[in-house]
């Protein structure tokens, strides 16, 4: 039976969402084949474990000294494969509270889908589930994201950016360059957010200067590009690893009018994530349309050295369309895009322990030793100068 770790929450404008897609993991992974259990990052950043972290209601008001918790570290080296507790007393050891052979990491935002996590189970040479540290980090900067969708020739809106010490310190230069270069109307998005948190629409100069101090509440970095009028979005997913590239099914999600806010995708439906969210699967587009949205996903997905499933958002207007933005831990794992193509869910959490535990696999084909002479000089340089 492997021991499957489903880690979420954490110290992110996210946690809530992230709260119901690793909820969502636990209850469609198959019991038959693995022991899987919650690993819940508190939003002060402390790791706990136990049964009372299976019932939503625990969230509500998260007290870690309930009953039934215990709190955990993950060491940052090879070899333990597991959670641990610190021994009671002032020499107390380290003791394992859980073993862990691979986790599905259902995180969303900043400190779990941004590479962070990912490093650390990088060091851990324990098997997860999610893009590596360069496709997580492009993939939550959406400043750094469309540079390299530009790079690879794929269609973007017009954008600007700018920093938060800029704007504190010459507000109205931002805003000018926004209107000369862009013009009205405008989104304004933090650099590293999801999930539509401080975003803002501006069509005119006040609603742009709210928008720009929403965002920079949440990020040093500031995304300004063109909006469309009576925008499109039309999503993709993309399931796989290296070779084996797998796009789903395009969705057109329902409530474009202006954009989907946080509470559109998450709070409608009972808390039910991304599936309760109205939208229309396949996307009413045409042929033409459809295969060149999927093309330019598989297209990022091998670019970014994607693993596990991706989703990654367009805007339409008109015949055109617009790479948006990638998410590389999408809400509820896309999972609703897969079952119409006859994957279920806990099949596709089958495909990401696998390509997890692949992803390892091939780390350790690598060579990361390389022997020199450099110290032995350094040591005899060292003798010498001793002298």
């Amino acid at each position: 039976m492997l021991e499957l770790g489903v880690i979420f929450g954490s110290r992110a404008a996210e946690h809530d969402v992230s709260v119901i897609s690793g909820l969502q993991i636990l209850e469609n992974a198959d019991k038959s084949k693995y022991h899987s259990f919650p690993i819940y990052i508190s939003r002060t950043g402390e790791w706990f474990i136990g049964e009372p972290l299976r019932d939503i209601k625990t969230y509500r008001n998260f007290n870690p000294d309930q009953k039934g918790l215990t709190r955990v570290f993950l060491p940052a080296e090879p070899g333990h494969n597991g959670l641990y507790t610190f021994g009671s007393g002032l020499f107390g050891k380290m003791q394992k509270a859980a073993a862990l052979d691979c986790a599905i990491l259902a995180m969303h935002g900043m400190h779990g889908e941004d590479g962070t996590l990912q490093g650390l189970f990088e060091l851990a040479d324990i098997p997860y589930s999610s893009c590596g540290l360069v496709g997580s980090a492009v993939g939550m900067d959406k400043i750094v994201m469309k540079a390299v969708f530009k790079s690879m020739g794929l269609p973007t809106l017009p954008s600007i950016y700018c920093y938060r010490a800029e704007w504190q310190k010459e507000p109205e230069t931002v805003i000018e360059r926004a209107e000369k270069e862009l013009g009205y109307p405008l989104f304004v998005k933090p650099a590293n957010l999801g999930s539509s948190i401080g975003i803002g629409k501006a069509t005119d100069r006040e609603k742009l200067r709210q928008a720009i101090e929403v965002a920079a509440s949440f990020d040093r970095r500031i995304l300004i590009e063109r909006a469309v009028e009576k925008p499109i979005e039309i999503n993709c997913a993309c399931l796989g690893f290296e070779g084996e590239i797998i796009p789903s099914l395009c969705e057109q999600p329902a409530g474009w009018d202006e954009f989907l806010s946080f509470e559109d995708k998450y709070t409608r439906g009972g808390g039910k994530g991304m599936k309760s969210l109205a939208r229309q699967v396949p996307a009413p587009i045409s042929e033409e349309m459809t295969s060149r949205i999927r093309g330019y996903t598989a297209d990022i997905f091998g670019m970014l050295e994607c693993k596990g499933v991706v989703r990654v958002d367009y805007i339409l207007e008109g015949d055109t369309v617009y790479v948006n933005e990638i998410n590389t831990i999408p809400g509820s794992f896309a999972f609703y895009l897969y079952e119409p193509m006859g994957l279920p869910f806990s099949a596709l959490i089958d495909k990401l322990v696998q390509y997890a535990r692949r992803g390892l696999e091939q780390k350790r084909e690598s060579s990361f030793a390389y022997s020199s002479e450099i110290l032995n000089k350094a040591i005899s340089g060292a003798k010498i100068i001793k002298k």
